[in-house]
């Protein structure tokens, strides 16, 4: 998932350019919008794999590291500064812990005992519980019954991924709540952002950049507290992890603030219902892991439930004055 403050949609083009230029700017961000699908989605593969010759925390500073030396070029490349003051320092710090350094660290952890395929769907449930955040944090977010209603069928697929009928048999519990304390984490992050980033007059890739190196300091600090260097380093996962942080947290990055830029947040977010079923193809077809009946139709439920939260409500009509 995204890991840096939303992008506000840039102003449009005049309608003065040509059909033909409109045509091949639309193809071009449909590729990278199916691009950025595919980065994400395999990133829970990529996980697993990375586990297998790392250490969780190992893996998590690894896909840090690379995403950030991407980000750090980015900025060189396009001159960007990086933000100002002690204030935005603070606040991305928090980002970093709530957006990458947790989530990330609590996915590798999950993956150790649950498969890639169930965490790329728990990553789903985000949406829902930035839903039921929303309505204690931003009192302009106001729930419809549609939205309710999401929220309730959204926790339903949740349970028919789970298997609620069979009380959770087969089920690593500890795994599982890793991989949805995770989804929440982000939740959280995205409206810290929102109420504390919005405004600070810094480009959203300086944001970003700084966000996710702050977020590579903190698991500086924590990794060789909790691992030790592996004794031997084997190729395939090393490459996973690189793959990981240049790809799924670096490139990735800035594959989707070029989409948000050209066709708006909303259609950029649509991203995430790719997400769970990428994921799984490629840990069943890759990764052989066994997929059961409840799976693919409790993440279809999942994200249908995701989509009804996201709907808005038609706007209030001001009262005039003059009546």
């Amino acid at each position: 998932m995204s890991t840096a403050a939303p992008s506000r949609a840039l102003p449009t083009v005049p309608s003065v350019t040509p059909p033909a230029a409109r045509g091949r700017r639309a193809l071009d961000w449909r590729i990278r919008f199916g691009v950025l699908a595919l980065i994400w989605g395999f990133s829970f593969l990529l996980i697993k794999v990375g586990t297998e010759g790392f250490a969780p925390f190992q893996v998590t500073f690894g896909r840090l590291l690379f995403g950030t030396a991407v980000l750090a070029v980015a900025m060189v490349v396009k001159r960007e500064r990086l933000p100002r003051g002690v204030r935005t320092w603070a606040h991305l710090a928090v980002a970093a812990f709530l957006l990458n350094a947790l989530p990330f660290s609590l996915f590798a952890y999950s993956e150790l005992t649950i498969p890639s395929t169930l965490a790329g769907i728990c990553n789903a449930t985000t949406p829902l519980w930035g839903m039921v955040l929303s309505l204690v944090a931003l009192s302009e977010d106001r729930p419809t019954r549609v939205r309710a209603a999401g929220l309730g069928i959204g926790f339903v697929g949740v349970l028919t991924v789970l298997g609620a009928w069979q009380g959770f048999s087969g089920l690593d519990v500890t795994g599982t709540a890793m991989a949805l304390l995770a989804s929440f984490s982000y939740a959280v992050g995205w409206i810290y952002v929102r109420r504390t980033l919005t405004g600070t007059g810094a480009s959203h890739l300086s944001l970003a950049g700084s966000q996710v190196g702050l977020g590579t300091l903190q698991l500086a600090l924590v990794t060789p507290l909790f691992t030790s260097l592996p004794s031997s380093v084997e190729l395939v996962p090393l490459l996973a992890v690189i793959a990981l942080g240049a790809l799924g947290t670096g490139y990735a990055m800035l594959l989707q603030y070029g989409v948000v830029a050209e066709v708006g947040p909303t259609t950029a977010a649509m991203v995430t219902y790719f997400i769970p079923v990428i994921a799984t193809a490629a840990g069943v077809a890759l990764l052989g892991e066994q997929l059961s009946w409840n799976t693919p139709v409790g993440a279809a439920i999942v994200l249908a439930g995701a989509a009804l939260t996201q709907t808005r409500g038609p706007a209030r009509r001001t009262a005039d004055p003059s009546t």
